[in-house]
């Protein structure tokens, strides 16, 4: 995995409104959903409670790679690429449970190990 770049660092920064993670199930068919509950995790990852999820912890567990696209305040898009680790214990949750609201129940996490990055149509990473 690559570290993330001061690029995606600073437009995270400055995101507005939910992100859409989207995951790919077993006969091919995508699933996106909004998820709010989401912070940078170490250099590479992105850390993303599972509040509710169905379908997407469905297609994590068959061993989908996952895709988040968020936007900045100024209107710029940006999507991040990347293997996902389903954790219901550890650094993570515990890294999650920590920073979020409590009355996230914070079943499990995802970290979604970014290893592709995009500003539009542009690869910067």
């Amino acid at each position: 995995m690559a570290a993330l770049s001061n690029v995606i660092k600073t437009a995270w920064e400055n995101r507005e409104g939910p992100a859409v993670f989207t995951t790919v199930g077993r006969n091919g068919n995508p699933n996106s959903i909004y998820v709010t509950c989401v912070r940078l995790y170490g250099e590479d990852c992105i850390a993303i409670a599972d509040n509710f999820f169905d379908k997407t912890r469905i297609n994590i567990l068959s061993g989908s790679r996952g895709a988040l696209l968020f936007i900045t305040k100024d209107r710029k898009a940006f999507q991040v690429k990347g293997a996902i680790e389903y954790q219901e214990a550890g650094e993570v949750r515990d890294f999650l449970k920590n920073c979020l609201d409590p009355k996230y129940p914070v079943h499990a996490a995802v970290a979604l190990h970014v290893d592709e990055a995009y500003s539009g149509a542009e690869k910067i990473l």
